[in-house]
């Protein structure tokens, strides 16, 4: 069976994850293996700091279609397409926005608007830091 590349809008791939964990995670948590017994700690870490962050206050470009003269869907990502995921859910249609009941967009932006993006990235930063001091020190600990 030959190896080929994940591919968009092909049903058998899986490349959203993909460029998810490439473009994102990686940046975040970076390549080296994390214990599992440490995953409680990473996982409190991206609820409380990181998707708050990556929904609320990191910029992303969104895609644009358009189909090419041989018929092909190229996708662009032109700069006026740039705006938050709070941005980009606000400007959907309620019936596509897909929130729980518990959950409104006011509450969403009310929560977006306790920090600016700078302080918002510098608490993720600081609290990135602690993280792994905490998995370093019990590392070292457990080696000595």
């Amino acid at each position: 069976m030959p190896l080929t590349k994940l591919r968009p809008r092909h049903s058998n791939n899986n490349p959203l994850v993909e460029a998810k964990n490439g473009a994102v995670v990686r940046k975040f948590l970076g390549y080296s293996h994390i214990p599992q017994r440490f995953a409680t700690q990473v996982n409190a870490f991206c609820r409380e700091y990181l998707n708050l962050y990556l929904n609320l206050h990191r910029p992303c470009l969104f895609a644009e279609d358009r189909v090419d003269a041989k018929g092909k869907i190229v996708k662009r990502y032109p700069q006026r397409l740039m705006r938050t995921p709070l941005e980009k859910l606000a400007s959907l249609s309620p019936k596509c926005r897909n929130l729980g009941p518990e959950i409104s967009l006011d509450f969403l932006h009310d929560q977006a608007r306790t920090m600016s993006d700078n302080e918002a990235a510098d608490r993720l930063q600081k609290a990135r830091a602690a993280l792994f001091e905490s998995i370093n020190r019990r590392l070292n600990r457990n080696a000595a």
